[in-house]
Formats: structure tokens, sequence, C-alpha cells
């Protein structure tokens, strides 16, 4: 019977996502595991640690990319982009209050964000990528430091 009823939940997995999502969390609740759709929740929760980490990157990216437009085309500052660095620096840092062990992730990512970040900043500049520093002329410290502007 339990194989019938996972059946359906899987089912239910393609008709009605939200509707699967509350059948699981009742069945965790009930602790009826053998009715579990394993195969799905397993895909859902890869997915939920894929999302976060391209999240983070992605704030990482965007703030690395308002940090280099902000040191190197200093006379167009403006309260856009700081309010831009404030905003992104928030999104990780509730990330990683959330998930500290994101920290390590942020770490190793450091650089290619760096690398991606470079590129976005010379499309939107209009700068020559050679004009910025192979390597990230930032600490990771410095980027998620919520006082923190280059000179």
């Amino acid at each position: 019977m339990s194989i019938q009823i996972s059946s359906k939940t899987s089912n239910l997995y393609q008709e009605d996502f939200n509707l699967w999502l509350e059948r699981i969390v009742n069945l965790l609740r009930e602790g009826k595991l053998l009715e579990i759709d394993y195969p799905n929740l397993i895909e859902e929760l890869e997915s939920m640690g894929r999302s976060e980490k391209n999240a983070l990157k992605s704030n990482l990216r965007i703030l690395l990319m308002h940090l280099l437009k902000y040191q190197y085309q200093p006379q167009k500052r403006s309260n856009s982009w700081r309010y831009t660095i404030s905003e992104h620096r928030q999104r990780i840092a509730d990330s990683l209050e959330n998930s500290p062990s994101l920290r390590a992730f942020l770490a190793d990512n450091f650089e290619q964000c760096y690398q991606g970040a470079k590129r976005l900043a010379s499309d939107e500049t209009g700068l020559s990528l050679n004009m910025f520093p192979e390597d990230c002329p930032f600490l990771l410290d410095e980027v998620i430091d919520m006082n923190y502007l280059p000179d």
C-alpha cells in the first residue's frame, strides 16, 4: 500500500507542486516515512542548495562589480552605487547568517566571482578589461564589511 501511495504522491509532484510539498511535510510530521516521495524530495533539496549558492555568487559578483566601479570611476560615484553595494552586502550577510557554512563556499568562489565582476564592470563602464587588476584588489573581509568603500 505504501508503494501505491508513494506513486500517487509522485504523480502529485508533476500535477501540483505546492500540494505535493504540503503532502510531504504532513507525511514527515506524521512519521509516515515509507509514504514519502524520496526521489523528488531529494531532487528538490539538492536544487535548493544549488539555488542558494547561485544567489550568493550572483550577489558577490554584483557587489564586486560596484566596488570596482566605485574605485575606478570616482567622478561618477552616486548614492545609487552605495545603495547597491549595501543591498548586496546585506543579501550576502543574510545568506551567511542563515547558513554560516556558506562562508567557505564564498571564499572558494571569490576569485571566479571577481573575474565575472571585472567583465561586468568593463561592460558597464566602457573601461577596458585590462584597466582592472588581474587579481581582486579587495579582500573578502573588506568586500562584505558594511562600512568598507575603496578609495
